[in-house]
């Protein structure tokens, strides 16, 4: 089905909307003589080239439907990336009813929303692409596609402009969109695809969405090929731990559960059980629990029978619900408690934690008691999650014994670190030591500081921002013990993903490392079997790896987003296998090591590339970006003129160290964040830059205008007092005199909430 447009429309575009139909009208019937089609002959000949999408639930049903269109004689099929899912099996239609067997997802990009299949068939008749650049406002467009399953479909509308939704430009048509229109050939009048239908107005019938076919050329001209056996793995739970009933999409990524879809149970239900033994009475289940709307429900289940029946405890509706169900229709559920409690966070990781004892259990959410129940219709069972309706949510932190882990610290650590937050100056007057309290206690801090910030107007910001230095100073501090100039051996791995943190909260840092060891034990396993106990070459250990990782796994270098801050995150390229040429190469040189191949990183100017450098014999650059290439001096060089316009140096062939990697990784980041003029990102990869590099004098002064920008004053003049203290070669220290006054005589600007 087509991705729900969130950004709410204008009902005051509807007029526009009727004019661009209207003008399509009189477009459509026109003809002169430039070799344009009319729709019924464009939807004739196009026919042939459109097929039906459809993925498989767990049931083997099928569970959604959508578009596509052939783009290569060969075998090649566009369509949405929403449409095939993840770790779903695909089926593909022709108009007269052939199924065309996928052998290979060939190329993705998550952020475009567009996705190429290969099928086993050749000589397909392709659609020819167009280019969309040239689209202008009112031109007339034909749309095919398979609405609500109503199997190639034709219909006729009008150019209404380029929008920005969801940081992608897109196309907008004045044409009825519905589910199953997804992934099918925006046509212009000479048959050429001009786009791919990928979404639909939330507010008119008549106002849809195409990702440009422009940005469907990168995929064909570098794709990122995995074959459908390892499509059908990704991201899938461990059979051994897990058991999914009632259909939606559970998945699993660095140590969290994610569903999705609506589940084929009363009330859209959807369960996972745990297949872990539950212990003796009494014991405890625990789970941290987000959801991407608080309309949806999801939370725990206990006393399940691998059936219908079970217990449940989770929000609904921003209130808390325990319920029991008995059977799978409406008249054998029940609601035994459901009630709003102050604890839970709207919007944000609650934990939900259960007691089961022999005569009662007891139902907590964040510590604190919602209810205390001696139902006993069931007294034993399985334990495991649940959601209803069309609930998006992640799960984590799953905890099953005799007792788990609390929500929350002891009182008199709230009370104090409080107390500490109540007495804090206006953010003009924080000096940095005065948060030194906090920062022992980052996570509680951060936590009551946004508590806080609810209660506030303008306050409220300034305690966002607090919670936000509190808690990059936290990620800093972790970053220095394993990083630091003083360290000898850089866990670049760990630092790596710890970089991430400093913008996506929550990520499980061992998660991912448990994952690359995966990844390791996987090429060491092929390796065994194909050498049994002979000696392995570094030469096939990394022929291994790039099957696995390129061949395999689809990992590629990004195409159309590069500059998004999302390639600079370890964890993100782990996930969606697509990144920068530094962030792929940090991967390999992490999954060399684990194979004892000796890889080093070669900083190039705007491109970088690693190097084997066996014991014996000659080294080898190795492009990560473009597939693991092997690469001569001279197309090294060649890259470094592209990029530079100028030609390569010796010095640009050295090793760089692991801590030089993570800088460069910073200062990419930090580029993204100037171009977005996001003040507080920029601050925050300050702070590990200076970490990692604590005299670096230019950064220095950068974070010291930066802070009073964003209104934390004191911090600015005391970052400005370092250049005092330690008075760095090439610095005017009049100048940073000059500006440390008016830093004490100007007010920082006012922070609007």
């Amino acid at each position: 089905m087509p991705a729900p447009l969130r950004r709410s429309w204008s009902v005051q575009q509807t007029p526009l909307v009727i004019a661009c139909l209207l003008l399509g009208t009189f477009a459509l019937g026109e003809d002169k003589g430039n070799n344009k089609k009319t729709v019924e002959e464009i939807a004739k000949s196009a026919r042939q080239s459109i097929v039906v999408v459809s993925i498989s639930g767990r049931d083997g049903g099928q569970q959604g439907l959508g578009t596509g269109f052939v783009v290569d004689a060969g075998g090649l099929i566009a369509t949405n990336l929403h449409v095939i899912g993840e770790a779903r099996p695909i089926s593909v239609q022709t108009a007269d009813g052939k199924n065309l067997r996928v052998t290979a997802i060939h190329a993705t990009d998550r952020n475009r929303d567009l996705a190429i299949l290969r099928v086993a068939e050749k000589d397909l008749p392709a659609l020819p692409l167009g280019d969309a650049d040239k689209l202008a406002q009112g031109e007339a467009i034909v749309v095919l596609g398979n609405p609500h399953g109503l199997k190639h479909s034709v219909v006729a509308g009008v150019v209404s402009g380029t929008r920005d939704v969801e940081d992608r430009k897109l196309i907008q048509l004045a044409v009825p969109v519905e589910p199953g229109n997804s992934g099918g050939p925006v046509l212009d009048m000479l048959g050429r695809v001009q786009g791919v239908m990928t979404m639909k107005s939330a507010v008119t019938d008549n106002l849809g969405f195409a990702v440009s076919v422009n940005d469907l050329r990168p995929l064909l001209e570098k794709p990122n090929p995995v074959p459908i056996e390892r499509w059908l793995t990704i991201g899938t739970l461990d059979a051994k731990e897990w058991t999914t009933l009632f259909g939606s999409t559970w998945q699993q990524r660095g140590g969290r559960l994610l569903v999705s879809g609506l589940g084929q149970g009363f009330g859209g239900r959807s369960l996972c059980l745990s297949n872990a033994a539950v212990p003796e009475l009494p014991y405890e289940l625990a789970v941290s629990v987000l959801m991407e709307d608080e309309a949806g429900a999801a939370g725990l289940v206990f006393q399940a029978d691998g059936g219908d029946k079970h217990y449940g405890f989770y929000p609904s509706n921003g209130k808390l619900r325990l319920s029991r169900f008995e059977g799978s229709d409406v008249f054998s559920w029940r609601v035994l408690l459901e009630k709003p409690v102050a604890a839970y966070r709207a919007g944000e990781w609650n934990r939900l934690k259960v007691r089961i004892e022999k005569d009662k259990f007891l139902c907590y959410v964040n510590d604190e008691l919602v209810v205390e129940s001696t139902d006993s219709a069931f007294t034993k069972g399985q334990v495991g999650l649940a959601k209803f309706r069309q609930t998006v949510a992640q799960f984590r932190r799953f905890e099953v014994g005799k007792e788990v882990s609390a929500a929350k610290t002891d009182n008199n650590l709230v009370d104090s670190l409080t107390t500490t937050i109540e007495s804090l100056p206006d953010l003009k007057d924080i000096r940095p030591e005065q948060l030194a309290k906090l920062e022992t206690e980052a996570t509680l801090s951060s936590e009551l500081l946004r508590q806080r910030a609810r209660e506030l107007d303008e306050r409220a910001t300034e305690l966002r921002r607090l919670a936000g230095d509190v808690r990059a100073a936290s990620v800093c501090q972790r970053l220095a013990k394993i990083a630091a100039p003083e360290v000898k051996q850089v866990d670049l791995l760990r630092a790596a993903l710890l970089i991430a943190t400093l913008d996506e909260e929550d990520i499980e840092v061992e998660a991912y490392v448990r994952q690359l060891d995966r990844l390791a034990s996987e090429v060491k396993s092929s390796l065994a079997k194909e050498h049994k106990d002979k000696p392995i070459s570094d030469a096939a250990k990394l022929a291994a790896m790039n099957k696995l990782l390129f061949d395999e796994l689809g990992f590629h270098g990004s195409r159309s987003d590069y500059y998004n801050a999302a390639n600079s995150y370890l964890n993100r390229v782990l996930d969606d296998r697509e990144g920068l040429p530094i962030t792929l190469s940090l991967v390999y040189l992490e999954l060399a090591r684990r194979l004892d191949v000796n890889v080093v990183g070669v900083g190039l100017p705007g491109h970088f590339v690693v190097r084997h450098e066996p014991a014996k014999g000659d080294a080898q650059l190795i492009d990560v970006f473009d597939g693991g290439k092997a690469l001569s001096q001279e197309e090294a060089g060649q890259l470094v003129q592209d990029n530079t316009g100028e030609p390569i140096q010796p010095e640009h062939l050295r090793t760089v160290s692991e801590r030089q990697i993570l800088l460069r990784m910073l200062q990419n980041l930090l580029s993204v964040a100037q171009q977005k003029k996001d003040r507080e990102a920029m601050l925050r990869y300050l702070q590990a830059i200076i970490t990692l590099d604590p005299v670096s004098a230019r950064e220095r002064g950068l974070r010291a205008m930066l802070r009073f920008e964003s209104g934390r004053k004191q911090g600015a003049i005391a970052d400005l007092d370092w250049f005092f203290e330690h008075k760095p070669e090439g610095i005017d220290l009049e100048q940073i005199e000059k500006m440390q006054q008016f830093f004490r005589e100007n007010k920082p600007e006012r922070i609007v909430p």
